[in-house]
C-alpha cells in the first residue's frame, strides 16, 4: 500500500510498504483522515529514525475487528497510539502516558508500528474507540492533539478569572487556550514569533491578545498587561527562549506547565524559578479518560476543532505540506491528510 516515509533531513518519500496483517487480536482500521502533528515536524527536520511512516493522529473505518466483539467491520474509530503495557503501576492507577513502554511501538512513533501516513494502520484493540457519527473525520483525527491540550490543562488547574499565557500558536497552544477560556480564565494572550499565526489566535476567538516575541519589549509588555506575571503559563515550544520566557512572564507562586519536547539539552534561567517558588510541571500525552473526554466534547458540540483546520491535503503533498508549516510565515495550524485523496 502506498506510504509517506522519512528519507533523510526535511525529505520524505512516497513508496509502497506492507499492509497490516491480521492475528486475530489487534485491530486494522482504514484511514480516513490523519494529522500532522509537532512532534512529527521535529522528526521530519531531524530526518531520523530514517524509513519512519508517521501518522498517530487519525481517523479510520473498521476492517479487521482483532479480538473486539463489540466491533463491526464498518465502524468509525480512532485510538491512542500509545502501548502502554498494562501492569506497571502507572497503568493501574489509569496513567498509562508515565509506563515506559508506552512509546516502544507506539503507532506512527515508532519503526515497528507504521502510522496513518498510510493507507491502513494496526492498533491494539484495548486502544481503540468507537466515535459517533455526528463527529466528522477532520474532528475526529483532531481528538489526539485536542486530548494533549486538556491534559496540560488539568494539570495548569486554572481558576476562575486567572491570566493565562500560551508561548506558541500551533494547534497544542491554541486549544489548550480554548480550554483555558472554558475554564473561566479572565485574559488569554497567545506570544508567538509567527504575525500570522498571533493574528489568527485572536481571530479564531481562543485568545485576548497575541504578543511578537521578537520585539525587545515583549517581556515587559507581558508583565504590564498581566500587572507583573501571568497566575499560568503553558509552554508549547520546547526550546530555550520559549521555556526562559516562561520563567520571566509567571507570576511569583505562579504555575508553569510545559508541553512542549525538546530533544537536546536547552539552557534556562533556573534561579528565576528559585527565587520566584515557581511550580513547573511536564505535561506529556493524555489519559484514556482524557482522549475519551475530547470524543464527547466533540459530540456534544461544546468545542469547535474544525476552526483550526486549515487544509486537507493527499499523500502526495505531506513534503509541500510541513514545508509550509515550518516556513515562520504561514497562517497554518492544522493540516490534515486524506491517503484515499
Amino acid at each position: 500500500m502506498k506510504a509517506v516515509a522519512i528519507n533523510g533531513k526535511k525529505e520524505f518519500i512516497v513508496k509502497e510498504i506492507d499492509e497490516p496483517i491480521s492475528n486475530d487480536k489487534d485491530v486494522i482500521i482504514e484511514i480516513t483522515r490523519a494529522g500532522i502533528c509537532g512532534s512529527d515536524i521535529h522528526y521530519w527536520v531531524d530526518g531520523l529514525p530514517n524509513g519512519l511512516v508517521m501518522g498517530h493522529e487519525f481517523a479510520g473505518k473498521v476492517i479487521d475487528c482483532g479480538d473486539r466483539t463489540d466491533l463491526k467491520v464498518g465502524d468509525r474509530v480512532t485510538a491512542l497510539p500509545i502501548s502502554p503495557c498494562g501492569n506497571c503501576e502507572a497503568c493501574k492507577s489509569a496513567n498509562p502516558q508515565y509506563c515506559l513502554q508506552t512509546w516502544t511501538d507506539a503507532v506512527g512513533l515508532s519503526v515497528t508500528n507504521p502510522g496513518a501516513f498510510s493507507k491502513k494502520v494496526k492498533v491494539r484493540s484495548d486502544m481503540v474507540l468507537k466515535v459517533p457519527d455526528s463527529i466528522s473525520d477532520n474532528e475526529v483525527s483532531m481528538v489526539e492533539p485536542t486530548a494533549v491540550g486538556l491534559h496540560a490543562i488539568h494539570l495548569a488547574d486554572i481558576k476562575v478569572g486567572d491570566k493565562v499565557l500560551i508561548i506558541g500558536g500551533g494547534i497544542i497552544g491554541l486549544v489548550s487556550a480554548m480550554f483555558a477560556k472554558m475554564e473561566g480564565a479572565s485574559y488569554v494572550a497567545v506570544s508567538e514569533t509567527n504575525e500570522k499565526r498571533g493574528e489568527k489566535s485572536v481571530a479564531l476567538g481562543v485568545a485576548d491578545e497575541w504578543f511578537d516575541v521578537k520585539r525587545e519589549d515583549a517581556i515587559s509588555n507581558l508583565l504590564q498587561k498581566s500587572n507583573g506575571g501571568f497566575d499560568v503559563v503553558i509552554e508549547c515550544c520546547g526550546n530555550s527562549s520559549a521555556v526562559s520566557s516562561a520563567l520571566m512572564c509567571v507570576k511569583p507562586g505562579g504555575k508553569i506547565v510545559l508541553v512542549g519536547v525538546s530533544t537536546g539539552a536547552i539552557t534556562v534561567p533556573l534561579v528565576i524559578g528559585v527565587m520566584r517558588e515557581l511550580i513547573i510541571l511536564g505535561a506529556i500525552a493524555y489519559t484514556k479518560e482524557e482522549f475519551a473526554s475530547c470524543i464527547e466534547l466533540m459530540a456534544n458540540k461544546q468545542i469547535d476543532v474544525t476552526k483550526f483546520v486549515d487544509d486537507v491535503v493527499g499523500l502526495d503533498d505531506v513534503q509541500k505540506s510541513f514545508e509550509r508549516l515550518t516556513s515562520g510565515n504561514d497562517d497554518a495550524i492544522k493540516i490534515l491528510i486524506d491517503p484515499n485523496k
